[in-house]
């Protein structure tokens, strides 16, 4: 038995899957960026990390990556606060660049909404988003998804970036947390 089967309820997605969607993904993103010369991706860390990598090498498009890192949870919280801090931003000046927003999962919506507003004052080019996941269910704020890897339902998932509790993001395959589980 491995360490992480004790808190997975269910594997929701596959290893399989992903990879196959993830590729879909990488192919209608080229396919639209298409001699666009300007793309850059920005990765919100930590959870999209293992899907920006996955996607970018599914690309055949030019492009340049960037990160982001924003908080609206703290540790061993599982719902929004609702308050967005910028613990990092990007490094690159976005103005007149056609940039994709990479994120690993869309909840409420508010952290990509309050990302959105931020970075349209900074007069890029085009902005979209490209999600791994989507909870439609809980979104409080309607986001305009370009590209979208899964809608699920409103459960807990953690796996391919994804953290329980800051760990198990290596997991190949998203899975749902028992629900009996308790932090450690």
């Amino acid at each position: 038995m491995h360490a992480y089967e004790q808190y997975v309820d269910k594997v929701l997605i596959d290893e399989g899957t992903l990879q196959r969607r993830v590729g879909e993904l990488g192919a209608e993103v080229s396919r639209d960026y298409a001699g666009c010369e300007d793309l850059l991706l920005v990765c919100v860390l930590r959870g999209g990390v293992l899907f920006l990598t996955d996607l970018m090498r599914r690309m055949t498009v030019p492009h340049e990556i960037d990160f982001m890192a924003v908080s609206s949870y703290g540790v061993g919280v599982r719902d929004s606060s609702g308050v967005v801090r910028i613990l990092m931003d990007l490094r690159t000046n976005i103005e007149g660049r056609h940039v994709l927003i990479v994120e690993d999962i869309i909840d409420s919506g508010n952290t990509l909404d309050y990302i959105l507003r931020m970075l349209r004052e900074r007069r890029p080019a085009g902005l979209e988003v490209c999600a791994l996941l989507s909870k439609p269910t809980r979104r409080q704020i309607d986001i305009p998804v370009r590209y979208l890897g899964f809608d699920i339902a409103d459960e807990f998932v953690f796996g391919y970036g994804l953290d329980l509790d800051e760990r198990w993001r290596n997991l190949p395959f998203v899975a749902t947390v028992r629900s009996d589980y308790t932090e450690s």
